[in-house]
């Protein structure tokens, strides 16, 4: 049994020996076999590269090949085109040196004549001077007098020429420019309406009785004093029965003394504390009024967007006179007549309505800041935001020369709004100076015989010597004696001249 089992194992070991043996047998076949399927892929591969590296050699040497090719080409034509500039420039140069050559024959040639031209201009110059030498003797005037002669007598042409030429036209263009103005004038006058006799500035408060001028100085004066230093105006308190006088420049602080002290009167407690009081009272009230005043007359001219200084600006006009005329419905009125004068000849309506409102406006700061009035008033429009055609009309209204057709409307009205009877007033003393310097302004001018101030100063009429002054003349004369009233002497509104030329023969019969 063992035997067998023995065997059997033996063989089983036999069995499996003899697999193992195949099994390595067949591994080193098919091992053998995947090398030789390497060494042949390796070879291919070995080939297909030494192919690749042949092809790339190739085309390296193709390239280089061409590329030299390319550069001996570019090198060719840049030697050519060397060649060929190198050739021209040559050709320049000779040319150059040619032309250099001619320059130079040029100038020796030119040398010459201007040697010739100088000697010529030398002969010349001796003739010139011989005959004007011949000249002076002969005529017994240098040639320095003999120029001014001629100049003076070619001036004296030209303005006897130009007198005339303006002489012409204005007659030419009165007849219907006067007519035409005329009719303008009258429909915008007749359009306005407005009260002719203006309001007055007062500076005078009514007292009860004489005691309350007592009570007013307080004791040792304090009273009076405090009142005068509160509101910067002086008070006058002197043995005019039950009137006390304010005087002050500025209408305003003149108006709030006004009001404070009228109260103070009404209510009968007079002191210090109540004195300040009632002047911080009064100055709000007045600044309301200001205010009321000036959007009143914003609304009464149906102008709106002005700026809300301009109109407390406006509203302090309703403190100022100028002749008599407070400044606030005087420039109602010029807005109203410019608005209308404006409609009638086409002109910017609200323009001119604007402008004439403004006009006056630096009247209220004339006492505060120095300079004339209108461009005191045009830096403020200006600042304002006022259009520039307002702001020119507000600048110009007193000027003889206007930038814009609006600018000469707004003057126009505002001299018309002046004229006007019954606008404006002044002393006696005034009105008579006024008078007598028109009269010596004319006077003044040579070939006037007499001269005289009408219609309360609105025309002078000057009478001229016939033998001195001929038509055309007068009518330069009547610009000259215009421009010199102008320049010369302050007046309301406008002034006419009149030149009368005269001549009158007399005969006797006997």
């Amino acid at each position: 049994m063992e035997l067998i089992i023995f065997l059997a194992v033996l063989a089983a070991a036999g069995i499996l020996g003899m697999v193992a043996a195949g099994w390595v047998v067949y591994r080193s076949k098919v091992d053998g076999k995947r090398v030789e399927n390497a060494r042949e892929e390796a070879n291919t591969v070995m080939s297909q590269a030494e192919d690749e590296r042949r092809r790339i050699l190739l085309e390296a040497q193709e390239e280089v090949l061409k590329l030299r090719t390319t550069g001996e080409n570019e090198i060719k034509e840049q030697r050519q085109e060397l060649n060929r500039l190198e050739r021209r420039y040559l050709q320049r140069e000779e040319q150059l040196e040619k032309k250099g050559e001619s320059l130079e024959n040029q100038r020796v040639a030119i040398t010459v004549k201007q040697t010739e031209i100088e000697k010529a201009l030398d002969e010349v110059t001796e003739l010139k001077e011989q005959q004007v030498r011949a000249l002076e003797e002969a005529a017994g005037l240098t040639v320095d007098e003999a120029k001014d002669l001629v100049v003076k007598e070619g001036e004296e042409k030209a303005k006897h020429e130009l007198a005339r030429r303006a002489y012409d036209l204005e007659r030419e263009h009165k007849a219907t420019a006067e007519e035409n103005a005329r009719r303008i004038i009258t429909l915008a006058i007749n359009r306005l309406a407005t009260d002719v006799v203006s309001e007055t500035t007062t500076s005078i408060v009514s007292l009860p009785n004489d005691e309350m001028k007592g009570r007013l100085i307080g004791r040792e004066g304090r009273n009076i004093r405090a009142l005068e230093s509160l509101t910067g105006v002086d008070i006058v308190i002197d043995d005019t029965p039950e009137i006390v006088t304010l005087s002050c420049f500025d209408p305003v602080r003149r108006e709030v003394a006004r009001l404070a002290l009228e109260r103070l009167v009404s209510d009968g407690r007079i002191q210090p504390a109540r004195i300040e009081d009632m002047v911080n009272r009064a100055q709000v009230d007045i600044e309301q009024t200001i205010w009321k005043a000036g959007e009143q007359s914003t609304f009464d001219v149906g102008l709106s967007g002005i700026d809300p200084e301009l109109i407390r600006l406006l509203g302090q006009l309703k403190y100022r006179y100028s002749y008599g005329e407070n400044v606030l419905k005087h420039s109602i009125e010029v807005c109203l007549l410019s608005g209308m004068l404006a409609a009638e000849i086409g002109a910017n309506i609200q323009v001119a309505k604007i402008g004439g409102l403004l006009h006056d406006v630096g009247k209220a700061l004339t006492h505060e800041v120095s300079g004339p009035h209108a461009e005191i008033g045009a830096e403020l429009a200006q600042k304002f935001g006022v259009n520039n055609n307002s702001y020119l009309s507000i600048l110009e209204h007193h000027d003889d020369e206007h930038s814009t057709i609006e600018s000469f409307v707004v003057a126009s009205a505002d001299a018309i709004s002046a004229a006007r009877p019954g606008a404006r007033k002044e002393s006696l003393d005034q009105y008579v100076k006024r008078l007598r310097d028109l009269e010596d302004t004319a006077i003044g001018f040579g070939g006037v015989e007499r001269a005289f101030a009408i219609q309360a100063g609105r025309e002078v009429r000057v009478m001229v010597k016939p033998t001195d002054i001929d038509d055309i003349g007068s009518a330069a004369l009547a610009r000259d004696i215009a421009r010199k009233v102008e320049e010369d002497l302050v007046f309301p509104g406008q002034i006419k001249v009149t030149v009368i030329r005269e001549t009158r023969n007399v005969e006797i019969a006997r």
